[in-house]
């Protein structure tokens, strides 16, 4: 604790540009603000060798407990050490951070690739796949690979479904994922049914090469985050499916157990904690893992009803009667 005895969570975000964490850092601030704690930040804006200097900055400022949306789990890894050596507990923020000492809380992200694998092979039961990942450095791009793969194996060992292509996006940004998906498009003759794509990011930069080749709507879309622009694509029917972490959840329960841990709880006695150990090495740690949500343009009237976005963004540029939510 402070000298003041409240907690003091700082946050190193790996690329605070990206539109949906503005949301969590919301969440996050009003729960430390409301257990009468102090909040402080810094973006790494995607640099891995800024994130390390990120964190030992914050642990140099008086975090008393950290939050990390890690960029590259491997590199920071001194420093979630440094804060373990000095009692500082650390929540691994929605990516993985393989270190026991640490809690990890997020979705559960091979159920998210199940959800993005079933709402495309609804669509597309048959035809050319291809599979536009997140991050290589990123475990939840394998995650979410391995969870499509758990539900498009059987279609594909049939040959229902043909695998045409598959590649991680750098740093999860669009425009690699579009680069991706204009390289297959080309190895494919344009041939291409449905499109796996790790998040809205990734299905923005694939939809946006599809469009060039005068194909969007036709080609099956999947994402997660329910991102605005996703969301819009989604009412106008050139992305198939957007799987919704509700992250004001994420950022609530991120500083709630930050702010436990840093009173004195022992990582097994956040409520809801399980042992998980599906990560690259195996480790066993503990864990939370939130249900998501699949949005689709059948239930669009969950997020809007939620409050996550207005009917307004949702429906721009929708042809009136087309979706239900939009009336």
């Amino acid at each position: 604790m402070c000298a003041a005895g409240k907690p003091v969570v700082g946050v190193s975000w790996s690329n605070f540009q990206e539109e949906r964490w503005k949301t969590d850092e919301a969440a996050i601030k009003a729960a430390v603000e409301k257990a009468g704690g102090t909040y402080i930040s810094v973006d790494a804006q995607s640099s891995p060798a800024k994130q390390l200097t990120d964190i030992e900055s914050l642990i140099t400022k008086g975090a008393t407990a950290l939050i990390v949306l890690a960029q590259d789990t491997d590199a920071i890894r001194p420093a979630i050490e440094r804060a373990g050596q000095e009692g500082i507990p650390v929540v691994g923020y929605d990516r993985l951070i393989e270190i026991p000492s640490a809690f990890y809380i997020t979705f559960d992200n091979k159920e998210v690739g199940r959800m993005e694998a079933r709402a495309i092979y609804k669509v597309k039961p048959k035809g050319n796949y291809a599979f536009i990942k997140g991050s290589s450095t990123d475990p939840n791009a394998d995650f979410l690979f391995a969870g499509q793969m758990e539900v498009l194996k059987p279609a594909i060992a049939k040959g229902d479904i043909k695998n045409v292509g598959e590649a991680y996006s750098d740093q999860w940004l669009p425009a690699n994922a579009q680069r991706n998906m204009e390289q297959i498009l080309t190895k494919a003759n344009n041939k291409i049914d449905a499109v796996a794509a790790a998040n809205d990011g990734t299905a923005g930069g694939a939809i946006a090469a599809i469009s060039s080749q005068g194909l969007a709507g036709s080609v099956a879309v999947s994402g997660q985050d329910a991102d605005k622009a996703a969301l819009n694509r989604i009412a106008l029917g050139t992305q198939t499916v957007s799987v919704w972490k509700d992250s004001r959840e994420l950022g609530r329960r991120a500083a709630e157990i930050a702010i436990a841990l840093a009173g004195g709880k022992k990582l097994t006695d956040i409520p809801g904690a399980k042992t998980f150990s599906d990560g690259p090495k195996k480790q066993k740690m503990t864990a939370v893992l939130l249900t998501p949500v699949p949005i689709t343009k059948d239930n669009l009237a969950v997020v809007i009803d939620a409050g996550w976005i207005s009917k307004d963004a949702v429906c721009q540029g929708v042809k009136p009667g087309s979706v239900a939510a939009c009336k």
